[in-house]
C-alpha cells in the first residue's frame, strides 16, 4: 500500500535563512495524515521535497509505492489546456511521458506528412499502449463522468477554463484516488470544492486504501478525514514538526498538554541550573578558605559544565500573534439593495436588502453564480455612481458581470473585494514592502517603518522583500486582508477568504469580522466559518436565490423536508 518516511530533513531558503530543521515523521500504510501549521512555515516546500522537486540540505526521504501529486493551485487553471491535458498532468509518470511524446509526434505529422514522421508516430502509439495509456483513458472516462457528467471522449478537448475551480479539483482528485499510485500528496485538496464535494472527499479519504499526506486548513475536513495531525512548528533555527497520533477532535487538548509539558520541563531545568550555579558559587568561596573543599568545587564545576553542555529541553515553539484590525465606518442603513436582479444564464431574478452591520453568508454549489454576484457588487453595482464614493478596494481588476435588474449600493458604501484565487495583476512582481509603501489609486501609501509594522501584525514581516507571487496561498490571503484594512472599505465582499488561511489566521479573521464596523458578505464553503454569520443567502442549483434560517449544504435534503 505504500508509506512515506521523512527522516531529519533540513532545508534553507536561497537567502540562507533556515526554513526546515531536522523534520521527521512517518505516514504509515493506508493512513491519512494532515500536515498543518502557519502560512509560510514550509508545508508546501516540504511536499516539494518529498516529491523530489526540491533537494533537501540534509536528511532523507523514503517512499514505498507510486506517488501521485496534487498541487495547491490546480483548482484554478487559466491557460488554454484541455481536460485531457489536465488528466495527463496527474497521470503516472510512464503514461505522462508517453502521452506527451504521442502529442508531439502527432503534431509533427500534421505539419509534415513524411515517412519519418509516420514511423515516429507509429512508435509513439505503441509506446503509449505499452505504458498503459489506453487503460488510463478507461479510468479517465469514469473520472469525467463522476466529476463533469460527461464521458471522456466528449470532455477531453474541453478547455479547462470552462470548468469551475471546484470541477477542476474534483476531476484531479477522482483521477488520483482511482488511479494506480499507492501514495498521494494533496496540497489543499478541498479548496474550491463546495460542501457536497468536501463531503465526498472526506468519505473517499476515509475509505481509500492509499497512503495520503494532505495539507488542509478546513477544520471540518481535519475532524472527519485525518487519522493523525502533523504540525509544522516555527522555530528560530528552522521549523520542525510534532505529530499528534490521534484525530483533530483531540488535537487542541493534546497540543495544550504538550505546551504545558514543555513549560514544566523548562521550569525544572531552570531550577536545577540555578541550584548548580549556586552550589558552584558556594563551594568556590569555601575552597578559597579550605583546601579540602577544592575537589568538591571542581566536581561541582564539572557537573555544571556538563549540564549546560547538554542544554535546556526542547524550546516551546513560537505561537502566532496576528492582529487584524478591520475597521470600516458608518454607512447608510441599507448597504445593498437588489431588485429583479438576474445574472444572465446563472440565476433567476431575485430581490434582496442587506442592512448596515449584517453578516451575510452566500452559499450554494460551484458555478451557481455566487462569485459573479459579489463581483458585481465590487464593481459598484449595476449603475455605479463615482460621486457616491463607490470604488473597488485592493486594486483588483474585475471583468464586467452581465445582468438584468438592479443592484445598488447604499450611501458611503465602499466595497472591498477579496479574490478567491488571489488574482491581482497589479501586485505581480512587487514586494510586500513596496505594495504598502507606494499604495495605489484606491489606497494611500505609507512610510516604510509603518508598512513594516503593519506586515508584522499579519505575520508577514519576514517576507517583506518577497514578491507577491512567491508567497504561499495563505500569505497572499493575509496580505489581501491587510490591504482591505488599509483601504477604508465599509462593505467587505469576501470570496472564500478562509480557503488558504491556517487555523490561527482563520480564527483571527473571524474575530476581526466581529469587530468590523460595516457590512460583510462572504461566499464560503467553510462549514466552521459559516456558523459565525447572521443571514444565509442560498444560490440554489435550480437557479432560485432564497434565504435560509441556517446554512444549507445539501439541497436535496432540504427539498425532501419541504
Amino acid at each position: 500500500m505504500g508509506f512515506i518516511d521523512v527522516n531529519t530533513v533540513s532545508y534553507s531558503l536561497a537567502d540562507g535563512r533556515p526554513l526546515l530543521d531536522e523534520v521527521s515523521f512517518r505516514v504509515g500504510e493506508g493512513t491519512t495524515s494532515a500536515l498543518i501549521g502557519a502560512n509560510g512555515a514550509g508545508k508546501s516546500t516540504l511536499l516539494r521535497i518529498i516529491r523530489g522537486e526540491l533537494k533537501a540540505d540534509a536528511g532523507a526521504i523514503s517512499i514505498d509505492g507510486g506517488l501521485g501529486v496534487m498541487d495547491q493551485f490546480v483548482g484554478h487553471v487559466r491557460d488554454a489546456s484541455t481536460v485531457r491535458d489536465l488528466l495527463i498532468s496527474v497521470a503516472p509518470a510512464a503514461v505522462k511521458t508517453a502521452a506527451l511524446a504521442l502529442d508531439a509526434t502527432e503534431n509533427a505529422l500534421i505539419e509534415s506528412d513524411t515517412t519519418a514522421n509516420q514511423m515516429a508516430y507509429a512508435t509513439a502509439i505503441a509506446d503509449y499502449a505499452d505504458a498503459g495509456g489506453y487503460e488510463q483513458e478507461t479510468l479517465w472516462d469514469v473520472c469525467t463522468i463522476a466529476a463533469l457528467g460527461l464521458p471522456f471522449e466528449r470532455a477531453k478537448y474541453r478547455e479547462v477554463t470552462t470548468l469551475s475551480g471546484g470541477e477542476q479539483k474534483r476531476l484531479v482528485l477522482e483521477a488520483l484516488l482511482r488511479g494506480p499510485d499507492e501514495v498521494l500528496l494533496l496540497d489543499e485538496p478541498d479548496n474550491y470544492l463546495d460542501v457536497p464535494g468536501k463531503r465526498w472527499l472526506e468519505e473517499s479519504l476515509r475509505s481509500t486504501p492509499k497512503t495520503v499526506l494532505l495539507v488542509s486548513h478546513d477544520r471540518e475536513m481535519l475532524a472527519r478525514a485525518a487519522d493523525r495531525i502533523i504540525t509544522v512548528e516555527v522555530g528560530a533555527a528552522g521549523n520542525s514538526t510534532w505529530t499528534h497520533g490521534g484525530s483533530f477532535a483531540s488535537y487542541h487538548q493534546a497540543r495544550s498538554d504538550r505546551m504545558d509539558r514543555l513549560d514544566e520541563l523548562r521550569r525544572r531545568w531552570d531550577e536545577q541550573h540555578a541550584k548548580l550555579k549556586q552550589l558552584v558559587a558556594t563551594l568556590k568561596v569555601k575552597a578559597t578558605a579550605m583546601d579540602s573543599m577544592a575537589s568538591r568545587y571542581q566536581a561541582a564545576l564539572t557537573r555544571l559544565r556538563r549540564f549546560e553542555l547538554a542544554g535546556p529541553p526542547e524550546e516551546r515553539p513560537a505561537e502566532q500573534d496576528l492582529q487584524m484590525r478591520l475597521r470600516g465606518a458608518r454607512t447608510g442603513n441599507r448597504a445593498v439593495v437588489a431588485s429583479g436582479l438576474e445574472l444572465i444564464g446563472l440565476m433567476k431574478p431575485f430581490d434582496l436588502e442587506v442592512w448596515f452591520g449584517e453578516r451575510v453568508a452566500v452559499l450554494g454549489s460551484n458555478g451557481s453564480g455566487k462569485s459573479h454576484f459579489l463581483r458585481l457588487l465590487a464593481l459598484g453595482g449595476s449603475d455605479p455612481d463615482p460621486l457616491a464614493g463607490h470604488r473597488t478596494s485592493v486594486g483588483a481588476t474585475l471583468e464586467p458581470v452581465h445582468h438584468s435588474g438592479t443592484a445598488t449600493l447604499g450611501a458611503r458604501v465602499v466595497p472591498g473585494w477579496f479574490a478567491q484565487a488571489h488574482e491581482h495583476p497589479s501586485l505581480i512582481g512587487r514586494t510586500l514592502l513596496d505594495i504598502l509603501h507606494r499604495g495605489d489609486e484606491n489606497r494611500s501609501g505609507m512610510a516604510r517603518e509603518a508598512a513594516s509594522r503593519a506586515l508584522d501584525r499579519y505575520g508577514l514581516v519576514d517576507g517583506a522583500e518577497q514578491v507577491f507571487e512567491s508567497l504561499s496561498g495563505g500569505q497572499q490571503a493575509r496580505l489581501q486582508i491587510l490591504l482591505l484594512e488599509l483601504s477604508g472599505a465599509t462593505l467587505l465582499l469576501l470570496d472564500e477568504p478562509t480557503d488558504n488561511l491556517d487555523l490561527v489566521s482563520a480564527e483571527a479573521l473571524e474575530d476581526a469580522l466581529t469587530r468590523f464596523e460595516g457590512t460583510v458578505m462572504a461566499v464560503t464553503h467553510d462549514r466552521w466559518f459559516a456558523r459565525s454569520f447572521d443571514r444565509f443567502l442560498v444560490f440554489g442549483s435550480d437557479g432560485r436565490v432564497y434565504e435560509a434560517p441556517e446554512p444549507v449544504w445539501d439541497e436535496a435534503r432540504v427539498k425532501r423536508d419541504r
